[in-house]
């Protein structure tokens, strides 16, 4: 399956899916299971595509950049497809159980009320909280064609190559997850939702404007080309900083990360563990695209010091505020702010020419590795909130003796959350101190160390309460099966991907950006995430509209033409010059030789045609 087929696979089929469980929520279950199922099949052949082939490209309709949409697939990208597509599979075998067993109150009520035979009484609709007209639960019918139109968005974010395109998929995303943490319901998740809805439009408005600059300075949007065309100045810098605030805010990193706890807190556990895993992670995306590959050549060693800054002070402060709260949702929110410095930690030590790919390998295998765990620990924490009806941490002794399986899930996935081998967490930290060491910077090696040190103590307080004998345990409610395997197989996954850390960076390299692709002693330099598949005819051939005579064999050349340059080295043969992105274009040496045998071809075709005579 070729890259244009499962580039619109990725895209059209969740968002085909979307539009008929809106239409048919009956069937949202359904065709969320058929998606999940074809988008995996389109993936791995898509991973096996750019591991063979390098960076793939796709024009839609033909038309490229300035004026087109293209779709670029390279290793970072597919990493993060992958990464998507794992906990997507995981929500929807989740989800169906979860929703059934928080919606005790959609069953019609019974009154015994003699006034409920008033004509008033009898002629009541059901309301929006039991039941929609159509009888399907209200949580259920909603979150589906959601969940679906939230997929689509981080697909086309994940697969776009330029600016614009990423605002309007970052646009998508923001609106589907903003609608979700509204799906609970309440006071606190209303007030959350739109606590996020007016931080998420700000924060667009800012990186709109920068991208209005950008094209006011460029003249295009696309990636690859701004590479090659930002010069520093007043105006890209202006929006270089308009975007990265922007994007900074919908990452939630320290000091704008206000409005994520509670929205993290407040939301369903199957929307809490999209938005820890998956949605925050696009504008971080978003900034490793423009920071490394579209304007690393603005960058100056003070921007990127300023972002690990950042990223220290969250892993600091998230992990000291994990570690006082008092319920178990908002321990693992403040855990997603403290988790998210770890990956604006590979803005300065990627940025180095020493042990850059190593950084950026680290740091990208540290972000899999919090999408697993995360979304293990929100599904657990829902399974123990539908158990015992609360997640009070200091209220949680003996739950091992209840929900066995969700308190080892939630250990493993700790795990790799503190770093511990031979989890996948370890894996991205240990590549990050290598980085650090190999560059002198060890400030950073003191902050992941303290970081890990305060993620220990925050799971084992969790894990102490839960491990707490009891005279009388807890006797709860019982959770489907499927909630709890669901969750370990997330956990064992973190630890898992541990093992495959050697394939995460070969694939990491494919197209890794050229501020990061330095040889140095991890390994060959990767290749330039610019370089696209050479055409198959040079494009000096295929702008050819007519067969001067001068290009036959032996034909004289005109006075006001350069001779053509020395081919005895290699007469005839074409030979290749480096190109201005790093790949390689065919020199006038090769090209005239061909250009006589194309027009020599088109001649003979006029001739069997009856068009002209030579």
């Amino acid at each position: 399956m070729t890259f244009p087929r499962t580039g619109a696979l990725l895209i059209l089929m969740p968002l085909a899916a979307a539009a008929l469980a809106f239409a048919w929520p009956g069937h949202g279950r359904a065709l969320a299971r058929i998606s999940a199922a074809a988008m995996t099949a389109a993936l791995a052949a898509l991973t096996r595509e750019i591991m063979a082939h390098g960076v793939q490209m796709h024009r839609v309709g033909g038309w490229g950049a300035p004026l087109g949409i293209e779709l670029r697939a390279d290793g970072l990208g597919v990493f993060m497809l992958i990464i998507a597509a794992l906990i997507g599979v995981a929500v929807t075998l989740y989800s169906p159980s979860y929703f059934a067993s928080r919606q005790p109150e959609s069953a019609p009520a019974k009154h015994n009320d003699s006034r409920q035979n008033t004509p008033s009484r009898q002629a009541a609709p059901p309301t929006a909280k039991s039941r929609d007209e159509d009888g399907q639960p209200h949580r259920t019918r909603y979150f589906w064609p959601l969940f679906l139109f939230l997929w689509t968005a981080l697909n086309a974010l994940f697969l776009s190559a330029d600016i614009f395109n990423l605002y309007v998929a970052l646009e998508l995303l923001g609106f589907g997850a903003v609608t979700l943490v509204a799906l609970a319901g309440g006071h606190e998740a209303l007030t959350a939702a739109m606590r996020y809805l007016w931080v998420s439009l700000a924060a667009s408005l800012f990186y709109l404007l920068g991208v209005a600059l950008v094209y006011g300075r460029c003249a295009t949007v696309d990636l690859p080309s701004l590479a090659s065309k930002a010069q520093p100045g007043p105006a890209l810098w202006v929006a270089l900083a308009l975007m990265t605030g922007g994007l900074a805010a919908k990452a939630a990193l320290f000091p704008m990360h206000f409005w994520l706890p509670p929205a993290h807190a407040n939301a369903p556990a199957p929307v809490s563990a999209l938005l820890s895993a998956l949605v925050v992670k696009g504008p971080v995306y978003i900034l490793l695209r423009l920071w490394f590959e579209a304007f690393h050549g603005l960058i100056t060693p003070a921007a990127t010091h300023a972002l690990g800054a950042l990223g220290a002070a969250a892993i600091l402060w998230g992990s000291v505020r994990a570690l006082v709260q008092p319920r178990l949702k908002l321990l693992v929110a403040y855990s997603t702010v403290a988790q998210l410095g770890y990956v604006f930690l590979l803005f300065p030590l990627a940025a180095s020419p020493e042990s850059g790919l190593a950084a950026w390998s680290g740091g990208l295998m540290f972000l899999g590795a919090h999408a697993c765990a995360k979304t293990a620990i929100f599904l657990t924490a829902g399974n123990i909130l539908h158990a015992a009806g609360h997640d009070r941490i200091r209220d949680l002794d003996g739950i091992t003796h209840a929900l066995p399986i969700s308190a080892f899930a939630f250990g493993l996935a700790g795990l790799s959350l503190v770093g511990l081998p031979p989890s996948s967490g370890f894996a991205g930290k240990w590549m990050l101190l290598s980085a650090s060491l190999a560059q002198g910077q060890w400030w950073w090696i003191a902050v992941i160390l303290a970081g890990s040190l305060l993620a220990a103590a925050y799971v084992l307080r969790v894990l102490t309460h839960a491990f707490t004998r009891v005279p009388n345990p807890l006797t709860p409610k019982p959770v489907p099966p499927v909630m709890e395997w669901t969750a370990l197989a997330l956990a064992v996954a973190a630890v898992g991907l541990g093992f495959a850390a050697h394939g995460a960076a070969e694939l990491l390299q494919v197209g890794a950006p050229n501020a990061v692709a330095s040889r140095d002693n991890n390994g060959p330099p990767a290749k330039p995430a610019s370089a696209q598949p050479q055409p198959q005819t040079p494009p000096e051939i295929r702008r050819l509209d007519s067969c001067p005579e001068s290009t036959l064999p032996g034909a004289a050349r005109p006075p006001h033409e350069p001779s053509p340059p020395d081919r005895t080295a290699h007469p005839g043969a074409a030979q290749r010059t480096p190109g201005p992105k790093g790949g390689h274009e065919l020199s006038e040496a090769g090209v005239q030789p061909r250009r006589a045998a194309i027009c020599l071809a088109r001649q003979a075709r006029r001739r069997s045609a009856g068009g002209w005579s030579a």
